[in-house]
């Protein structure tokens, strides 16, 4: 099913998009994550990143908003983009737990070769826990997350 919201923008919903997981966890920390990509079959490699979460004893899932399609922004030049938020638990450290995302986007094919590069996986901390966090690898919450349609349309979601 799909909802189109503007001309650019449109909210798609698929079995695993939205989708509640779990209600409660005992992990410590609340994680809210920004997904996205724009090449190869986007939303195949999301559900395959949602089954490693499922599988990966570091988190848990609790719920997904649906997908929107959006244009870029940066650089223009490139696919619309599949864009989503999962929120999860972890007792993993800021630190740990992005390191751990990285290693994701490498695994579905992530290459980092300029800023606002096309990509099949994108991972973005937009909040952990009510933690502030401004270093050089590393800015909790999301720098611009709230003015980005991409973040906000799908959090109303969650």
């Amino acid at each position: 099913m799909k909802k189109k919201l503007t001309e650019d923008l449109t909210l798609f919903y698929f079995p695993n998009f939205p989708k509640r997981f779990n209600s409660s966890s005992n992990k410590k920390h609340s994680v809210t994550i920004g997904i996205g990509g724009n090449i190869g079959d986007t939303k195949k490699i999301f559900d395959n990143f949602i089954l490693c979460l499922k599988k990966d004893l570091r988190f848990t899932l609790l719920k997904t908003s649906p997908l929107l399609k959006n244009p870029p922004f940066g650089f223009l030049e490139q696919s619309d983009f599949l864009n989503g938020i999962i929120s999860l638990k972890t007792d993993l450290c800021p630190c740990s737990f992005l390191k751990a995302m990285q290693r994701y986007e490498k695994k579905f094919g992530r290459k980092r070769s300029f800023q606002d590069a096309p990509r099949t996986l994108d991972i973005d901390i937009i909040f952990f826990d009510n933690k502030k966090i401004n270093r050089k690898n590393l800015i909790i919450p999301h720098k611009n997350w709230a003015s980005r349609e991409s973040v906000i349309i799908p959090l109303k979601y969650i």
